[in-house]
């Protein structure tokens, strides 16, 4: 897609890249190095995770950084159909550069499922409305509950899940297969639904159907007085949310707990820049909140000079 011109009518500087590919990656470890050399080089900056099972992240960087990024990447014959969807901003939405190794690239904490041996049916963006619309079809929004209350598809059922590890227990207690016999499910790039319809695949469903790039692939494919999509999309990235152009929404982000909030959010008594907010003022424990303080001591001390900043403390990162 082209990038959107801004309001000042300057084209914007950084390219937003979120791709993955599911593909065995028997050296995963021996990539680590030389792709973090690769995105240092080329000054993108984000994460990357890798795995046995592929490859997982997103990542931000001058229009020439993310070409040579890509090109590096499908140099290598196993990632040369690597899935990739761009948005774009005036600012890098990451501080820092990271290649991680991971037991899976995106943890749904079941032995044996593979989306490279087993996975079920894409559904390009142009075709998602019709499948959603059959009232047969059973659609799953596979994201956690905080992503679902920015956004989702008309009709969907929300698990309310805190992590993608919830998911297989969700589905066992509340589906069938015998009576749920076509399942439809999404989730914000494609690869979280692209493992869950491995799994859904294993417990004996028989239709089962995803959204092929996800949300943000449906919302540049698909025009927005045809779109079934309501609300804002959360991406994980400083943007928070994206618009259904893509351009960067209306949310920010609680840096104690990373919830999204809203401006009513931000208007609250329970709201103190980097320590609270509405969904956590009595939920974290001291401990947690005082980490916070200080990371928002650092993080105001980096702006005074001018200087990249850390993230907010991220209590989800050990779920």
């Amino acid at each position: 897609m082209s990038a959107p011109v801004s309001e000042a009518g300057d084209m914007p500087r950084i390219v937003v890249a979120a791709l993955y590919k599911f593909v065995t990656l028997n050296d995963f470890e021996a990539l680590r190095e030389p792709l973090r050399q690769a995105m240092v080089d080329h000054d993108v900056k984000g994460t990357l995770l890798l795995a046995k099972e592929g490859i997982n992240g997103t990542v931000a960087g001058t229009r020439e950084g993310i070409d040579a990024l890509l090109g590096w990447l499908t140099a290598d014959p196993r990632l040369t159909d690597i899935d990739h969807k761009e948005s774009y901003c005036d600012e890098t939405p990451f501080y820092r550069t990271k290649v991680k190794l991971k037991k899976e690239i995106v943890t749904l904490g079941v032995p044996g499922i593979d989306p490279n041996n087993t996975v079920g049916t894409y559904v390009e963006p142009e075709n998602w409305n019709e499948v959603i619309s059959d009232p047969e079809v059973l659609v799953i929004d596979t994201r956690n509950d905080y992503e679902v209350a920015i956004g989702s598809f008309e009709g969907a059922v929300d698990p309310k899940t805190t992590t993608f590890r919830e998911f297989p227990d969700y589905v066992r207690e509340h589906y069938d297969p015998e009576k749920h016999k076509k399942v439809a499910m999404f989730c914000t790039g494609g690869i979280r639904c692209e493992k869950a319809s491995s799994f859904m695949l294993k417990e004996g469903f028989d239709e089962v159907y995803h959204l092929k790039g996800g949300v943000l692939n449906y919302l540049e494919k698909v025009p927005e007085e045809q779109s079934l999509w309501r609300g804002e999309c959360f991406v994980f990235d400083n943007r928070v949310t994206v618009r259904h152009d893509l351009s960067e929404g209306l949310f920010e982000q609680c840096h104690a707990c990373r919830m999204p909030i809203s401006e009513d959010d931000m208007q609250s008594s329970a709201y103190e820049p980097g320590i609270s907010c509405p969904h956590c003022i009595n939920s974290l424990p001291e401990k947690t909140r005082a980490a916070a303080r200080e990371r928002q001591r650092q993080i105001d001390l980096a702006k005074e000079r001018g200087q990249p900043h850390p993230l907010g403390y991220n209590h989800r990162e050990k779920a």
